[in-house]
């Protein structure tokens, strides 16, 4: 089982409709990671935590579970 690397959370999977919402933000150009770099492709998976504050990307069905590399969901979801 995946959990947090920050905060040691539980994660899911993104539903279509939280994949079909952070794409539309992301094609909005309202996207950055952590780190402040812009998201610019669209998502087909994501894990996120239990309180819906980050997701973590899934690139070619492997988990990328760095923290610089998450998502803040505030104001997306």
């Amino acid at each position: 089982m995946l959990c947090c690397p920050e905060t040691r959370a539980d994660l899911t999977l993104a539903t279509a409709a939280e994949l079909s919402t952070l794409n539309r933000a992301i094609s909005e150009g309202r996207v950055k990671n952590r780190a402040g770099t812009a998201v610019t492709e669209a998502i087909s998976d994501a894990l996120i935590r239990a309180d819906r504050k980050v997701a973590y990307l899934v690139r070619n069905d492997i988990p990328v579970m760095l923290i610089d590399e998450a998502i803040a969901l505030d104001g997306l979801l």
